[in-house]
């Protein structure tokens, strides 16, 4: 038996797994009060980006565009950036953070969007807008490397490295949770009242599931605000819940303010949340209260009831960001699952140096194997072409023609998930979580049983 990590051996892309690194920057930037981002390339690199987030929380998200047209990929197009700041600063009274995110148009080109930082604070803010608070962030994140996972992760470092100042000692936990739904943090926050303990949550999204009210609709946006940012100085630890999704944000506060930092595990399943819990307990010093251990074994009980007789051996295949994909892998292994193959969609080639795949490299009893830079194509190949049996698949909704063409049970989960409803209201983390997801993928394979008329007359006598 063996865990076997390695990339992925063409050099093209066929079907990839997620998008690239603006797209992470810009999903860190809606979930901040009183931000617009201005993204500094064509309009392409907002309209999909927004499309995606549109499909997958089924709201609409502000977020602007250079505009760059093929004058300005030759002969450069800082002027659009002074234009577009000038522009969203006169249109949105109450914008206060611009980040603006460069791609890979522009960084090829070399426009310098950190000299235009300075250029604007001092003419433009200052003979236009003074007294008016504006913050201009740069953050690089060309598309020809990295993934939104890594701009996800960059522009978070961006924004709390701009805004973290020292101050007094706050009582507060900083909670980075990554690519996350509005469901898990509202789980999350859950948790931690729980426990007692005052937090703040980078990033703040649960009015990303925006209500429809009687004085009209309502542009969604996140809540973490300008003064949530400049206080995770003074924070008494940090919790990152994602190694690849927030890690180097927690890294930075510890070497730069002393921060305690705890980076992981992702807490999906029962075993990872109580390591969560622990660690904010280590942080804290707050016990860990009867009623959590209340939802502890009402989570065990409903997984009791499933693990032995329809999950054991049941063959997984998982893909998405990497943080998601091996918190997965390890819920699967603890419901007697066996997670064959866990595609991991881009370039980063610290994966195998990460402890959690050691552990899985060190602990697996069958074969695993473990696909770095991989696509989609690297599943169905080894569906259609090389005899992989497989009784799942756990991912999200761009690979459901996979599932659809050959027959296999899929579960949504991840981003984006646009073909199912409401999915985004629903955690993965936590006891919650651990049962909503178990019960779905067991669900899944009952409704499959059903159709293939495979011993679907257990579910009779169970």
């Amino acid at each position: 038996m063996f865990c076997e990590v390695k990339p992925k051996e063409r050099a093209g892309v066929i079907n990839p797994i997620f998008t690239c690194q603006p797209c992470g920057a810009q999903y860190a930037s809606i979930g901040i009060k009183d931000c617009i981002g201005i993204v500094h390339g064509g309009q392409g690199c907002v309209m999909f980006v927004r499309l995606l987030f549109s499909q997958h929380f089924k709201e609409s998200f502000e977020i602007a565009s250079s505009s760059l047209h093929e004058d300005g990929a030759v002969f450069g197009a800082t002027h659009r950036v002074e234009e577009a700041i000038d522009v969203l600063l006169m249109r949105y009274p109450h914008v206060k953070v611009i980040p603006i995110i460069s791609t890979c148009s522009t960084e090829v080109i070399g426009d310098d969007i950190d000299g235009v930082v300075l250029k604007l604070n001092n003419e433009l803010l200052q003979e236009k807008y003074a007294g008016r608070e504006v913050h201009l962030i740069p953050v690089h994140t060309p598309s020809f490397k990295g993934s939104m996972v890594s701009g996800y992760d960059v522009a978070v470092k961006e924004f709390v490295s701009h805004f973290a100042k020292k101050n007094k000692p706050s009582g507060k936990l900083n909670l980075i949770t990554g690519w996350v739904n509005p469901g898990d943090v509202t789980e999350l926050k859950h948790l931690l009242a729980a426990m007692q303990v005052e937090s703040t949550v980078l990033f703040e999204i649960e009015n990303f599931d925006s209500p429809l009210m009687p004085d009209g609709n309502h542009v969604s946006h996140g809540d973490t605000t300008i003064a949530d940012l400049t206080g995770t100085a003074d924070a008494l630890g940090t919790i990152a819940l994602n190694r690849y999704e927030g890690g180097q944000t927690a890294t930075y506060l510890e070497k730069e303010f002393d921060i305690p930092a705890i980076i992981g595990p992702t807490p999906i399943g029962i075993r990872n949340t109580d390591t969560f819990l622990q660690n904010v307990k280590k942080l804290t010093g707050k016990p860990i209260p009867k009623s959590l251990v209340r939802e502890r074994g009402l989570a065990i009980d409903a997984l009791t009831d499933l693990v032995h007789m329809f999950f054991a051996d049941k063959k997984v295949a998982i893909y998405g960001n990497a943080d998601l994909v091996i918190g997965l892998a390890e819920f699967c292994i603890d419901l007697e699952m066996k997670p064959v193959l866990l595609l991991l969609g881009d370039d980063n080639t610290s994966y195998p140096d990460d402890p959690r795949i050691k552990a899985l490299q060190e602990n697996v009893d069958f074969n695993m194997e473990i696909i770095m830079n991989a696509d989609l194509w690297e599943l169905e190949n080894r569906i259609k072409n090389e005899g992989l049996e497989l009784d799942l698949i756990l991912g999200h909704s761009k690979g459901r023609f996979v599932s659809i063409d050959n027959n296999i049970p899929m579960v949504r989960v991840g981003f984006p998930t646009y073909d199912r409803a409401g999915l985004y209201r629903h955690p993965v983390v936590g006891y919650a979580g651990a049962t909503w997801l178990a019960e779905q993928m067991a669900n899944t394979l009952f409704t499959d049983m059903e159709y293939k008329k495979n011993k679907e007359w257990v579910l009779n006598v169970w």
